[in-house]
This record gives C-alpha cells, sequence and structure tokens, in this order.
C-alpha cells in the first residue's frame, strides 16, 4: 500500500495537460495586418502596446475617452479599423469606455481565463489588437451587451458635420 499511493501520485502528475501545454497545441490565429513586436513596439505608446498587444487593462477611469460623447466613431489605435459608433456608447460607472454594440466585422472574439474564470475577450479583427471584453450586463432596451473596452485601444474620429 506505501507503493501504490507513490506511484499512483506520479502517474496523475505525468498524466496532466496544463492549460500552458494546450495554447502551445493551439494555431495562432492570422489577421490582415501583422507586424513583428518590434514594428509594433516602434508605433505604440508603451500604454497602447501594453493593452493592444500584451493584453493588458488601463486603470479605470483614466481614459479621456471614458466620458466623451460627441458624434463620431472609435478606430482601433493600432491599425485605424473603425470598431464602434458613439451612438451606441453609454455610460456603465465602470470606468472604461462601454458601448452596447460593436461595427458588425471589424470585432473579434475570444475567451479569456486569465484571472481565473472565463471572461469573452474582443480584439480588432483586422489586427489582432486586444480591445478589453463583452458581458452581459448591458442595457437591456439595446442588445444587453456591455463591450468594455481600453480606451488607450481606441483612437476617436470625430463625424463631419
Amino acid at each position: 500500500m506505501k507503493k501504490l499511493i507513490p506511484m499512483l501520485t506520479i502517474c496523475f502528475l505525468l498524466s496532466c495537460n496544463s492549460s500552458a501545454q494546450k495554447k502551445e497545441n493551439q494555431q495562432k490565429e492570422t489577421f490582415e495586418i501583422t507586424k513583428t513586436e518590434a514594428e509594433w513596439k516602434a508605433e505604440l505608446t508603451d500604454k497602447e502596446y501594453y493593452v493592444l498587444r500584451e493584453a493588458g487593462t488601463e486603470r479605470p477611469f483614466s481614459s479621456p475617452l471614458n466620458k466623451k460623447y460627441e458624434k463620431g466613431v472609435y478606430h482601433c489605435a493600432a491599425c485605424d479599423t473603425p470598431l464602434f459608433k458613439s451612438e451606441h456608447k453609454f455610460d456603465s460607472g465602470t470606468g472604461w469606455p462601454s458601448f452596447d454594440r460593436a461595427i458588425e466585422g471589424n470585432v473579434a472574439y475570444g475567451t479569456d481565463t486569465k484571472i481565473g474564470y472565463t471572461r469573452d475577450e474582443e480584439h480588432c479583427a483586422t489586427c489582432g489588437g486586444h480591445l478589453g471584453h463583452v458581458f452581459n450586463d448591458g442595457p437591456k432596451e439595446t442588445t444587453g451587451k456591455r463591450h468594455c473596452i481600453n480606451g488607450v485601444a481606441l483612437k476617436f474620429v470625430p463625424a463631419e458635420d
């Protein structure tokens, strides 16, 4: 019996398939705009690189775009793809720019488990830049979705009058 428990423990440890191992087996998604990490670092600010290329998160209430309600379109800060229209922006009170929908086809989705539970990640469908996450606690009268987006990942383009 004393030998059985260590043997079972060894067998269990050797048979485990960790999430790190699973990531290595997944194929890398390709995007229309691809650049080396050095090229991205040269083009983006440190904060933009952290959020867009390393899937970081800016501090809440730190983006000037959080309270911006002018008419226009929010573009990807990395590749200029239009992502969200100002008419779909709302104040979620979370400290990040929030929208009830994205421009169809310009935002892609994935799964993020970095903080211990599963979230729906959003990234630019053109360059793959991390934008934020989408949740099911948005305005009930529209889509019910809250696209919680890092302001540093966006560039606001005002509407032409």
